[in-house]
């Protein structure tokens, strides 16, 4: 892998991952495209996930010290809401570490097929158009509403099913407003990227680093996480204009030309 390359699988990853249009689809097909096997490379795929994550804990930094506070007694009233959030994400996070942990390998061998994930992105793009024509609340996240999100990020571990996008649409549809799903849904992905890129972690020792890729690791994730952090802002924009649906648009056409063309 060279710079340049380095930095498009980076803006890609950074692109992908919050933008609901599936980080691993689109990986998935520009490793075909481009003949680089990113994901064989397991340092470069630790960095790039923690690089994401950096660009949440930024653009969200205000929320999360607020929820980092709510842990540090004395528990008084003022932090109750942060610590029931922090409650909530836990719970939502249950199905996705249970499903993934128990078809760990079904889903991994779903990354070699184009086919799969071609599909996979042609249901994304119907989850996403559905939430054109939902009715939308004002209900605030709660345990139970959290769990259901869960499990919608849970089947996002099928590469070409967006997790943002399935979380954001589940949330939609339990009468979330869409700027209050959007926001759970990024807090969602903290500990999931987080335990993922831990998990990755273990096996770091026997993957070692081919000479002259540190260059290429190091610009992909400085890539991925300048254009985490600029995609976060674009959505939330989008969101809160109404247009979310038009990733759906987006996700039909990708899918379907991956089923035609790859």
């Amino acid at each position: 892998m060279d710079i340049f390359t380095g930095i498009i699988l980076g803006i890609l990853q950074g692109l992908t991952e919050f933008l609901p249009i599936s980080s691993s689809g689109h990986l998935v097909m520009a490793e075909n495209i481009l003949g680089v096997k990113a994901s064989s490379s397991l340092i470069f795929e630790v960095l790039v996930h923690f690089a994401t994550m950096l660009s949440v804990l930024i653009y969200f930094r205000e929320k999360i010290w607020k929820m980092i506070i709510s842990l540090i007694p004395p528990y008084t009233p003022e932090k109750l809401p942060a610590l029931k959030l922090i409650g909530i994400i836990v719970v939502s996070t249950i199905p996705a570490a249970a499903i993934g942990l128990a078809f760990e390998d079904f889903v991994e061998s779903a990354f070699s097929s184009v086919r799969i994930v071609s599909i996979m992105l042609l249901i994304t793009g119907m989850i996403l158009l559905s939430t054109k024509l939902i009715k939308f609340g004002g209900n605030k996240p709660g345990y139970k509403t959290g769990f259901l999100i869960g499990m919608a990020q849970a089947a996002a571990l099928m590469p070409g099913i967006s997790r943002s996008g399935t979380t954001m649409a589940a949330g939609m549809h339990l009468k979330l407003a869409p700027a209050e799903a959007a926001e759970f849904s990024f807090l969602l992905s903290l500990p999931a990227v987080f335990g993922a890129g831990v998990l990755k972690s273990f096996d770091l020792a026997a993957s070692p680093i081919a000479d002259g890729a540190i260059g290429p690791f190091i610009a992909g994730a400085i890539a991925a996480f300048i254009i985490g952090y600029l995609s976060i802002a674009w959505l939330m924009r989008i969101i809160k204009q109404g247009k979310f649906f038009f990733f759906g648009i987006y996700c039909l056409i990708i899918g379907f030309l991956g089923l035609v063309i790859l």
